[in-house]
């Protein structure tokens, strides 16, 4: 019997990976995280599978389900959103499991920041302009952050910003970055990347909690702040210059 943990992606049921359908399809358990995957994901599921929805569980009675699962020799399609790397809360499971000496994997997904770059048709580094982005989000009823782990000590790098979880305290997102990126600066609200009621806001830091406010977004939502989503005069990459020379490609000088 094996748990395993799945990235059901963003949001849209053809976004899964063909391992994570497969897995939920071959597993007579499916466990899902009903407040953020997609109802249209449990079309995978097997017409005799047992589905739970673990949206209105505690950890300890996910738990009893897998232990249950465990003891009938079931495999269980653990499935939750995004990615399960980033705040997926599988850590917890998992120590669990090692404890209980239940076999676990995990299959990877579509994480929500590359779901809202492919609707904004946006790459989010460019040449000149952010060679990196952070993925972080801000502290309110959830767990504190990490001392050092700030949003402003991620803007004085001029990295592009992914903030989850967030959309509830745009008040001090737009009072940590306008020091560093200017209250001019891009920040774009993806709410629900993916889904089909998905809705993209483009605003600045200045007017970014406004923008919110108008149209009603209290949950489920990325904001994406950095000078990479205005900047149209970053230079072409070098991966494609005629002179650059790679092993399966030996450059010209001149073109």
């Amino acid at each position: 019997m094996t748990v395993h943990f799945i990235g059901a992606g963003p949001g849209a049921a053809d976004l899964i990976t063909v391992r994570g359908r497969d897995l939920i399809a071959a597993a007579p358990v499916v466990l899902y995280a009903g407040s953020l995957v997609a109802p249209a994901m449990l079309q995978w599921a097997g017409a005799e599978a047992l589905v739970v929805d673990t949206a209105p569980l505690n950890l300890d009675e996910i738990i009893e389900e897998m232990v249950r699962a465990d003891a009938a020799g079931l495999d269980v399609a653990r499935v939750h959103s995004g990615d399960p790397s980033l705040y997926g809360a599988i850590q917890e499971q998992m120590r669990r499991l090692d404890a209980l000496a239940i076999d676990y994997d995990i299959t990877p997904g579509v994480p929500a920041f590359a779901a809202a770059a492919a609707t904004l048709k946006r790459e989010l580094t460019l040449p000149g302009i952010g060679q990196s982005v952070v993925l972080t989000r801000t502290a309110m009823k959830s767990s504190a952050m990490p001392e050092g782990e700030t949003l402003a000590a991620f803007a004085a790098t001029g990295a592009t910003l992914a903030i989850h979880l967030s959309i509830r305290n745009l008040a001090h997102v737009t009072r940590e970055l306008e020091p560093h990126y200017g209250a001019d600066c891009p920040a774009i609200i993806v709410y629900r990347a993916s889904w089909p009621d998905e809705q993209v806001i483009h605003a600045t830091l200045a007017s970014l909690r406004e923008a919110a406010r108008a149209a009603k977004i209290t949950r489920t939502a990325l904001v994406l702040v950095g000078p990479v989503l205005a900047d149209e005069s970053y230079a072409d990459s070098r991966l494609y210059a005629p002179d650059h020379r790679h092993l399966l490609r030996h450059g010209r000088p001149g073109g």
